[in-house]
C-alpha cells in the first residue's frame, strides 16, 4: 500500500510540474508576443523607429520583421544578431559574461513542427572572427553580376530612356520599365532596386490593389534594405506619411506588411549574393466557403510560379472573391460583408 500510495504522489507531483511549466511556457509566450505587437506598432508609426528596423533588417536579413521587432524592443542598441549556433559558424562565440543577456526571439522547433522562444545575442556580445562586409564598387565585375541579376528580377519589358529625370522608372499603365543609361552604377543600382520592387509588388497587374503611391513607401524600403546590404549609397525611404501610411492597420496587419518587404529584399539580395539568377518558384493559394454559418459552397485558387508578390490572400483571394460574387445569387445567398484583401 505504501508503494502504491508513494506512487500516487510521484504522479500528481508530475503532474503539478508539468501544469506549471506549461502555464510559464504559455505566460512567456503571451508577454513574447504582446512585446512584439509593441514593438511593430512603435515601428510603423514612428519614422525613426522605422528607418532604424530598415537598417536592422538588413543586416539581418534572414530573420522576419517579427523577430527583428523583438529584438529591437529588448535591446536598442542591437545591430547584428544571432544564436549561439550561428555565431560558431561565423567563427565567434559569445562572450561568458553574456550568456545570461541574451534576447528571446522565435525559432522553428528542432522537432520540425511548431516555433520556441530562443535566445539570441548581438554582435558585440561576442568575440572572434571579423565579420565580412560586402560593397560593391563602381565598374566592377561583381557590381556587373549584381546589376544583371537584379534585372533579372524585371518580368516586364525594359527599355532605354535618357528623358526620365532618374535612373529607373517603371510604369504601371504600360507595364514596362525605362532606365536611364547616363547615371553611374551606383546611381542605377539604387534606382533599379527600388523600381523592381514596383514591378515585383505589381505582378504583371494581378496585385488589383496596387497603385504606384500606395506601395511607393514599401518599393523605397526594399531598395534601400537591398543597398545597405551590399554597400552601395542610396537615399532613406520617405518616412513623412509613416502613420498616414500605417493607418487602420492591426498588429497583425502590419508585421505581414513588415514581412512582404523582408521577404522580397531578402529574395532578390539572396540572388545577388549567391549569383543565382533563377528566381525561387512558389505556389500562391487561396481557400474559403460560404456561406460561413452554413457553408454550401468551397473554392480554391492556386496560381503557379507567380511574377511578383506570392502571398495567396493578396492575389489568389481576389479571383476567388471575383467567382463567388457571381455565383452566390445564382445560390440565393446574399452578399452580407465586403470581402477585404491585404496589400
Amino acid at each position: 500500500m505504501n508503494i502504491i500510495a508513494n506512487l500516487g504522489s510521484i504522479i500528481n507531483e508530475k503532474n503539478q510540474s508539468t501544469e506549471l511549466w506549461q502555464a510559464q511556457r504559455q505566460a512567456d509566450r503571451e508577454n513574447t508576443n504582446a512585446m512584439q505587437d509593441a514593438g511593430i506598432v512603435q515601428i510603423t508609426s514612428d519614422p525613426e523607429t522605422y528607418l532604424r528596423y530598415l537598417n536592422c533588417q538588413a543586416d539581418n536579413p534572414s530573420y522576419s520583421a517579427g523577430n527583428v521587432a523583438l529584438v529591437m524592443v529588448q535591446d536598442q542598441g542591437a545591430t547584428v544578431f544571432g544564436t549561439k549556433d550561428r555565431w560558431k559558424s561565423l567563427m565567434r562565440s559569445v562572450s561568458p559574461t553574456e550568456e545570461k543577456n541574451g534576447v528571446k526571439i522565435y525559432t522553428r522547433s528542432s522537432f520540425g513542427k511548431g516555433y520556441v522562444l530562443t535566445d539570441v545575442y548581438d554582435v558585440r556580445q561576442t568575440s572572434g572572427r571579423d565579420l565580412k562586409h560586402t560593397a560593391l564598387q563602381p565598374d566592377s565585375k561583381e557590381m556587373t553580376e549584381a546589376l544583371k541579376t537584379l534585372l533579372n528580377y524585371c518580368v516586364v519589358p525594359l527599355v532605354s530612356d535618357e528623358s526620365i529625370p532618374m535612373p529607373a522608372l517603371y510604369d504601371p499603365n504600360q507595364m514596362k520599365m525605362a532606365v536611364n543609361l547616363k547615371y553611374n552604377d551606383a546611381e542605377a543600382f539604387a534606382g533599379i532596386a527600388t523600381e523592381i520592387a514596383h514591378v515585383r509588388f505589381h505582378a504583371k497587374g494581378y496585385n488589383q490593389n496596387y497603385s504606384r503611391d500606395d506601395y511607393e513607401l514599401d518599393a523605397q524600403s526594399v531598395g534601400y534594405m537591398i543597398c545597405r546590404r551590399f554597400g552601395v549609397p542610396c537615399e532613406a525611404p520617405d518616412v513623412s506619411n509613416l502613420a498616414a501610411f500605417y493607418d487602420g492597420f492591426d498588429p497583425q496587419d502590419r508585421r505581414q506588411a513588415l514581412g512582404q518587404i523582408q521577404d522580397m529584399a531578402q529574395k532578390i539580395g539572396g540572388s545577388i549574393s549567391s549569383g543565382d539568377e533563377d528566381d525561387m518558384q512558389y505556389v500562391a493559394s487561396y481557400a474559403c466557403f460560404a456561406p460561413a454559418d452554413d457553408p454550401e459552397i468551397l473554392g480554391m485558387c492556386v496560381i503557379y510560379d507567380p511574377q511578383g508578390i506570392y502571398y495567396g490572400g493578396t492575389i489568389a483571394a481576389p479571383v476567388i472573391g471575383n467567382i463567388f460574387e457571381n455565383i452566390l445569387p445564382y445560390l440565393g445567398i446574399e452578399k452580407q460583408l465586403e470581402m477585404q484583401y491585404t496589400r
